[in-house]
C-alpha cells in the first residue's frame, strides 16, 4: 500500500471528484487534457507526471507561470506555449483540442449570464466530439433558498461571505440539453456545513 507521502507526490492535491473519474477509467493515457482556469496547476500535476499531453489557461499570469514551472519540472518536453494567460471565454486553442476539459471551481466567478455563457461556450468548443467535460461549480442545490441573498441575476451572497454565480438543477439540465451533451453521472453536490454547495457536473460531448 502506498504511503500518504507517495500518494501526495503522485497526485498532489487533485480534486477528489476528478480523481474519481480517473479511478473509473474515463480518463486514459494518450488523452489530451485541457484545464480551463487552472490556477497553479494542481489538477494537472498527475497528468504531467503520467505523460499526458496537457494544456491550460488562466487569466492570471502568475498562475500560468506557476503551472509552467510545475510542468517544466515534471514533464520538460511539453511546450510552454500549451499554457496561456488568457480568459476562458477567449481561449486561442483550436476547436476540438482536448479529449478532456476540466473546468473546476471557475464558472461560479462569472459576473453575469453573458460571461457564464461565453466561458461555457469556449470550454465546450475546445472539447473533441465524444470528449469528457468535467465541471465543478457553486450551486443552490442542497440548501434552503433563504440561505442565499440574491444580488443581481444569478449572483448571490453566500453564507460564507463570498459572492458567486449560482446554478441549480434545472439550469444544469437545460445546459446539458442545450449543448447536446449526455450526463455521464447524476449531478452530485457537496454541502459544506450550510455555508456553500459545490456541484459536480460531468457530461460527454455527443457532437
Amino acid at each position: 500500500m502506498s504511503s500518504p507521502e507517495a500518494l501526495a507526490a503522485e497526485f498532489a492535491s487533485i480534486d477528489i471528484y476528478l480523481f474519481d473519474q480517473l479511478l473509473r477509467g474515463r480518463i486514459q493515457p494518450g488523452m489530451r487534457i485541457l484545464d480551463a482556469g487552472c490556477g497553479s496547476g494542481r489538477n494537472l500535476h498527475y497528468f504531467a507526471r503520467a505523460g499526458y499531453e496537457i494544456f491550460a489557461v488562466d487569466r492570471d499570469p502568475s498562475a500560468i507561470a506557476a503551472t509552467r514551472a510545475m510542468v517544466r519540472e515534471l514533464a520538460p518536453g511539453i511546450p510552454e506555449s500549451n499554457f496561456r494567460a488568457q480568459p476562458i471565454e477567449a481561449m486561442t486553442f483550436d476547436d476540438a483540442t482536448a479529449d478532456v476539459v476540466i473546468l473546476n471551481a471557475v464558472l461560479h466567478f462569472a459576473l453575469n449570464d453573458d460571461q457564464f455563457d461565453a466561458m461555457l461556450r469556449d470550454a465546450w468548443r475546445v472539447l473533441k466530439p465524444s470528449g469528457l467535460f468535467f465541471c465543478r461549480l457553486a450551486s443552490t442545490i442542497g440548501m434552503p433558498e433563504e440561505r442565499f441573498k440574491r444580488l443581481e441575476g444569478r449572483r448571490f451572497l453566500l453564507p460564507d461571505g463570498s459572492e458567486r454565480y449560482l446554478v441549480d438543477e434545472p439550469f444544469l439540465m437545460h445546459a446539458t440539453e442545450r449543448l447536446g451533451a449526455t450526463l455521464v453521472d447524476p449531478l452530485k453536490t457537496t454541502v459544506v456545513q450550510n455555508q456553500r454547495c459545490m456541484t459536480t457536473w460531468v457530461v460527454r460531448k455527443s457532437r
